[in-house]
């Protein structure tokens, strides 16, 4: 105080302490480079716990947007992985703990001599550019919205992967780890402790926030809704750290933003698969009947979602519109979710769908056959997982029910010629003097059908064992007794005569024995059989 009046020693001291704070703040930087512990991916991936999916790329003739589900047990699996998730007590130290007095005692005198600008700087820049080096090692580059738009899916699917990852790491990992090293080093001035946090952490940020946009406002494809679901999942679990880490307005206005983008696309991408679902037109029938690419694709697809039926619901809250026509036929829609009514009118657009493929064939009991595979497999995805709370068991009973009557239409459409054979009428008479003729053309014609009938329905598929069993049973039941009811009463008119087993080729246990080979998907002639010894 007293010399403040010399100008020229107020100068010197002046320059003396622009001088000191100048070394200072070099000081400080090299102690925070040196002193960065690099970012180990390796260690902090071991501690992720991942939920994984399976699906496998389809192999049928079906449209683009089917390609990426079929059957788990394919070999030809690919994987999708729910977002990884940390312990609660996973943390990392970003710089040399026995560093950090060093640096707090440097910031103090800086900060004390009026210079917690260029502190506040210098330690922003060095911690910045160590935040982008992490974002590095976690696999996210710098990317533009135009970059990212032109990414093929497979490249793309890799990257949000990475990115979903990076966001979960950099939020429990590196801005705690940030703000809690900016607690320390600046513990003296709240604002401070804010200012350098905030300038620190939005490039970071930004950087993720901004791929989180171009994803958002890409073109829109079903095999992309997992990873967006996932990204939405994520930035909305993170948006809530952000809330309580950053004072800066603007990152969690940015962040709210892009969350609200991804909210959009994943519920346009879901309205848009019901589209595709609904005008997938492929004209090319299963050659056996069997079970369609389209519906182990949707069915798949369903299950996998219902995992994130919560997310859904919240997005589709106030979109309904579209099951609207669904009331008049599913009284139980009151107590249904937003999602599960959404997967209700998917489901329903698919049996549409497979209604209208049925009519591509031309025999009336392959169209049946093709109807109770295909509906089986629905109501199969359906009972034996978490669909079925959703749906509901009234649902499933109804389509259980749908399947017998496919059954007993099939029964009609392909027996009722064969078991027209073994009728009585038309014959001349009773058992003793019915007309040979007239028999040798009705063990004639009733052979002819169940080797026609054999030769075709062996190369049907039915895949599930139960069904096949079912009908086969059912078969038997209505043709066996016909058959060893007509040949009591008839038979021994023809045996005693010559040529008897060209017309009697086959007994009872013959036709059981062959239904046995019906629906295996391997065609089979009866050419060369004849009745067997009894």
């Amino acid at each position: 105080m007293s010399i403040r009046s010399d100008n020229k020693i107020m100068d010197r001291a002046e320059t003396a302490i622009q001088m000191a704070m100048s070394r200072l703040e070099d000081e400080f930087r090299l102690v925070l480079i040196r002193n960065t512990v690099p970012l180990d991916s390796e260690r902090l991936y071991g501690s992720i716990r991942r939920v994984s999916l399976s699906f496998a790329a389809n192999d049928g003739e079906i449209g683009e947007e089917f390609e990426s589900f079929a059957e788990v047990d394919s070999e030809r699996g690919c994987f999708h992985e729910r977002g990884p998730s940390f312990g609660d007590d996973l943390c990392v130290d970003l710089i040399n703990p026995d560093a950090v007095m060093e640096l707090k005692e440097i910031a103090d005198r800086m900060i004390n001599a009026g210079y917690e600008k260029e502190c506040v700087q210098a330690y922003s820049n060095v911690r910045r550019d160590a935040l982008d080096e992490c974002l590095v090692i976690l696999g996210v580059e710098k990317l533009s919205i135009e970059e990212v738009q032109k990414i093929e899916w497979k490249a793309l699917d890799e990257k949000m992967k990475k990115w979903i990852q990076a966001v979960k790491i950099t939020v429990r990992v590196l801005l705690n780890g940030e703000k809690r090293l900016c607690d320390q080093i600046f513990n003296g001035s709240n604002s401070i402790k804010e200012i350098c946090f905030n300038e620190t952490a939005k490039g970071c940020v930004m950087q993720l926030l901004n791929f989180g946009e171009a994803v958002a406002i890409g073109k829109r494809s079903s095999e992309k809704l997992f990873r967006i679901l996932d990204m939405y999942d994520v930035l909305a679990d993170a948006l809530l750290e952000f809330e309580m880490m950053f004072t800066d307005e603007y990152m969690c206005t940015e962040a709210k933003g892009v969350l609200a983008g991804l909210g959009d696309a994943a519920k346009g991408t879901f309205l848009e698969f019901e589209n595709a679902v609904k005008n997938e037109a492929s004209k090319k029938p299963m050659q056996n009947g069997e079970i369609h690419p389209l519906t182990r694709y949707v069915m798949n697809y369903v299950k996998l979602l219902v995992d994130y039926s919560e997310t859904l619901n919240s997005l589709l809250e106030n979109d309904e519109d579209e099951a609207d026509g669904l009331k008049s036929e599913d009284g139980e829609l009151e107590t249904m979710t937003p999602f599960a009514k959404r997967l209700l009118l998917l489901i329903s657009s698919l049996e549409s769908n497979l209604e209208e493929k049925s009519k591509l064939y031309e025999d009336g009991a392959l169209h049946c056959i093709f109807l109770m595979n295909n509906n089986l497999y629905i109501v199969q995805k359906v009972k034996d997982s978490e669909l079925r709370k959703l749906l509901g068991d009234n649902w499933v009973r109804k389509r259980r029910g749908s399947i017998r009557q496919y059954a007993t239409s099939y029964l009609r459409t392909c027996w009722t010629k064969a078991l027209h054979c073994l009728k009585d009428e038309g014959i001349g008479g009773s058992s003793n003097n019915a007309s040979k003729v007239a028999l040798k053309e009705r063990f004639k014609s009733f052979n002819a059908c169940f080797e026609d009938i054999y030769r075709i329905q062996t190369g049907w598929k039915v895949p599930d064992p139960q069904l096949r069993e079912e009908l086969r049973i059912s078969i038997s039941e209505k043709v066996i007794p016909a058959y060893r009811s007509f040949m009591g009463r008839f038979g021994s008119q023809l045996e005693s005569g010559r040529h008897a087993g060209k017309y009697i080729k086959y007994t009872p246990e013959d036709l059981e024995n062959y239904l046995l080979d019906l629906f295996e998907g391997s065609p089979l002639v009866l050419h060369h059989m004849r009745r067997k010894s009894t």
